[in-house]
């Protein structure tokens, strides 16, 4: 008899928890971090939208989407693409997140095994998010905001705080839930 006979079916078929180690399979593992990666990139656009937008005044809320186009390619592909800038940008937005997503889900199992909290993996996630994006950015085009500004890097890691979190959480409760499920 297999670890998996009689579990019930959960969405991501019957063997998304492994019967040995009660782990995730890999595909319930995507899944998560796709999930949660969604999840937090509207959760730093929530931010962006009160931070930036309305205390800072530093973008327009129509700006948001957009914002990605002109990090990566420049603020004169950013305007010479008119709308698609914000089809382009918000594209961006969710599929590196949803990259973020998927490497927390696959490293979440190493720390979670070793007592540690979601929340608490998730600041230094940030952190490490924050400094590996802006490093890209400031490789893949010359428009970018001061990076030795203090303002910039702490408003950048409060905005990855609130990205990686929501993420965090999110790929914790689906791992009890189909570690819950296999029960």
């Amino acid at each position: 008899m297999n670890g998996s006979a009689g579990a019930r079916d959960n969405g991501y078929g019957k063997s998304a928890v492994n019967a040995a180690g009660g782990w995730p399979s890999m595909a319930a593992l995507v899944s998560s971090g796709i999930v949660a990666g969604l999840t937090g990139a509207i959760c730093i656009w929530i931010y962006e939208a009160v931070v930036w937008v309305g205390v800072q005044h530093l973008l327009t809320l129509g700006g948001i989407p957009s914002n990605a186009t002109g990090l990566v390619f420049g603020k004169h592909v950013q305007q010479s693409l008119g709308i698609g800038a914000y089809v382009l940008g918000t594209i961006i937005h969710f599929a590196f997140a949803a990259a973020w997503g998927v490497l927390f889900a696959l490293v979440w199992p190493y720390f979670q095994r070793r007592g540690y909290e979601a929340t608490f993996i998730a600041l230094f996630y940030a952190i490490l998010a924050w400094i590996a994006m802006h490093v890209a950015i400031s490789i893949a085009s010359d428009n970018h905001p001061n990076y030795f500004d203090p303002n910039v890097v702490i408003g950048g890691f409060m905005s990855h705080f609130c990205f990686t979190v929501p993420l965090a959480l999110v790929v914790k409760r689906r791992y009890a839930a189909l570690r819950a499920s296999q029960r």
